[in-house]
């Protein structure tokens, strides 16, 4: 290194996929693996852990390693859910039951996904990016349904984010890739408008 110094390399934050069952609680439905199915090859992609909340797994598949091999021989989205696979066999998809006082600490700071975001919660993409480059971890909630999380859901978070600045209400499958591809981006913007 020039003059003898070396060059501190920050330490990323992790963003995790948080997908919140907002459909039914107590069987697991076409629209479950589906999403699951889907959120594998999102999370890879773009570098991100995934994790559910409040999914109603058959209760004889105990491990992510086991949900993610069953999600495989059930679909033929993403790769026959081989993406699934991957992430798990990597320590990368976790498993929660709902959250009643709060969302998993080691998961970091909750950021609801939401075309509803409260003024003081409010953070825009640049917000959750600086998060992440100053070594914060971040996880992202999306609820799965078609009423969306739960209105406990959206007091417990800590920080909202709607990636339109509009209000627009965007599917879940589309918001999935939208804000996970936006944030990945300009985070890598970011790191090279700041060497």
């Amino acid at each position: 290194m020039p003059g003898g110094k070396s060059q501190i390399v920050p330490r990323l934050g992790r963003m995790t996929v948080g997908l919140y069952n907002s459909y039914d609680p107590a069987k697991f439905r076409e629209a479950h693996r589906r999403i699951l199915a889907r959120a594998g090859p999102i999370s890879l992609a773009f570098d991100a852990n995934l994790a559910t909340f409040g999914f109603p797994f058959p209760r004889d598949l105990s491990t992510p390693m086991e949900i993610s091999n069953w999600i495989a021989t059930t679909t033929s989205i993403g790769e026959d859910g081989s993406y699934l696979t991957e992430l798990a066999s990597t320590g990368r998809f976790q498993t929660f039951p709902y959250i009643s006082k709060g969302f998993p600490p080691q998961l970091g700071e909750t950021v609801l996904t939401t075309c509803n975001a409260e003024d003081k919660k409010r953070r825009s993409v640049d917000d959750v990016c600086s998060m992440l480059l100053d070594g914060e971890s971040v996880c992202l909630i999306f609820g799965t349904g078609p009423k969306g999380t739960p209105k406990e859901v959206s007091r417990i978070a800590q920080h909202h984010l709607d990636i339109t600045n509009g209000g627009y209400s965007l599917e879940t499958c589309t918001a999935l890739g939208a804000v996970v591809a936006v944030l990945f981006h300009t985070m890598r913007r970011m790191s090279t408008e700041n060497r």
